[in-house]
């Protein structure tokens, strides 16, 4: 008698998570130790310019040129060190879980599509101002944070919270956490000039579309998750 027993086969291990990681820290790395004067040049050329992608001719100049590429590349570039570690830190907490459900390549896609399209409604937004150039993974992040809020409403995140002299495990709802980082996202977005011109916008955009891809998405990730 044959008896099939089905195999327990162990999930890939993540490397979407790790890559954009290593990748936006050896940028920073990269930019940090070069020579001081290219850096403007190089910002103007791969980040997001609002007077390029939005002035006279500037959109039909930024398709024919290839400069309609620098909202992908933006997303690779950091401003200072505070800048590059609040974004890392975002995308490991929800990089490493929404990867494992969406799938490396799903989960790359999401992330430059809403980085994208989150830095082109921030040029936007920001066209008239003294911001002259769109960098971070701001947006791209947030997508992330939305698609994993759409996949898992009612996930808990487990963090330690220092009490004086101890510390202390405490699990709390991810929706909790994402709602009071959205509500943020809205206050800063009115407040903005007061903190720099600082692209809300990219941040907001990015959230939105990565809920929208999630939703979308949902039947082909719970078949896959079944698989």
């Amino acid at each position: 008698m044959f008896v099939h027993v089905p195999s327990r086969r162990k999930p890939a291990p993540s490397w979407a998570t790790p890559l954009l990681v290593a990748a936006n820290m050896a940028l920073f790395v990269w930019l940090a130790v070069g020579d001081p004067a290219a850096l403007l040049p190089f910002l103007q050329r791969w980040g997001a310019v609002p007077e390029t992608l939005f002035s006279d001719q500037g959109a039909l100049r930024a398709l024919v040129d290839g400069r309609v590429l620098s909202l992908f590349t933006a997303i690779f570039v950091h401003a200072d060190w505070l800048h590059l570690t609040g974004n890392l830190l975002f995308l490991v907490i929800f990089g490493m879980p929404a990867e494992r459900a969406l799938g490396p390549w799903r989960f790359l896609a999401v992330f430059l599509t809403c980085g994208a399209i989150a830095n082109l409604a921030a040029a936007f937004s920001l066209q008239d101002s003294q911001a002259t150039v769109i960098v971070g993974a701001s947006g791209a992040i947030s997508g992330i944070i939305g698609a994993y809020l759409a996949l898992f409403p009612r996930a808990h995140l487990g963090f330690v919270l220092p009490l004086g002299l101890f510390l202390e495990f405490v699990r709390t709802p991810a929706s909790l956490l994402i709602a009071i980082w959205a509500l943020l996202q809205v206050a800063f977005m009115w407040v903005g000039p007061e903190f720099g011109a600082v692209a809300w916008w990219a941040h907001l955009t990015g959230f939105a579309i990565g809920i929208v891809f999630a939703l979308i998405a949902r039947p082909a990730i719970a078949r896959r998750l079944r698989n």
